[in-house]
């Protein structure tokens, strides 16, 4: 009971670890249908991690690409440190993800699919270390966007009617 117990409430504190959510990719649900994702840890430099806390990162434009068995983030801008000086780094650097290697693998084999890619969804610090949400997506035609907007908006309404009839 003792050992239950101890187990239950070490479960309860991983439960409870803080995330901080540095910056998030809005448009990818809006351009991408999302698959799957994974977590993944980036290797960064000292300027780069004091950059991210700052909260000065941008995954608009960014994207990850498989080479040599290793996963790589391209067009990740995060700022230059200000304090940094002459250690400053490039902020459009290639930088390298950290995964597992059968998570590697099975990311090979869906993103030689047709029409997959590996987009990031959002990063985060967790336990003091930058992690970034990477998901296996693949992208919406034009007619596809127009339908999602057509339910987010008639959703939008039906709320909106539900409120004003509980006001009444």
């Amino acid at each position: 009971m003792l050992v239950f117990l101890f187990l239950h409430l070490r479960e309860v504190v991983m439960m409870a670890e803080e995330i901080k959510v540095v910056a998030q990719n809005k448009k990818a649900s809006h351009d991408y249908y999302i698959e799957d994702t994974y977590e993944a840890g980036i290797v960064l430099t000292g300027t780069e991690i004091k950059s991210i806390r700052a909260g000065k990162v941008n995954l608009k434009d960014s994207f990850a690409r498989i080479k040599n068995g290793e996963v790589f983030l391209m067009n990740m801008h995060i700022s230059p440190y200000e304090q940094g000086n002459r250690f400053n780094h490039d902020p459009l650097r290639t930088r390298k993800l950290l995964l597992h290697k059968r998570e590697i693998n099975k990311l090979i084999g869906l993103t030689k699919e047709k029409g997959y890619a590996l987009i990031p969804l959002k990063i985060y610090l967790k336990r003091g270390l930058a992690k970034i949400d990477l998901a296996v997506a693949k992208g919406k035609k034009l007619y596809d966007k127009r339908e999602t907007m057509k339910k987010r908006d008639a959703q939008r309404e039906i709320e909106r009617a539900f409120r004003e009839r509980q006001r009444m």
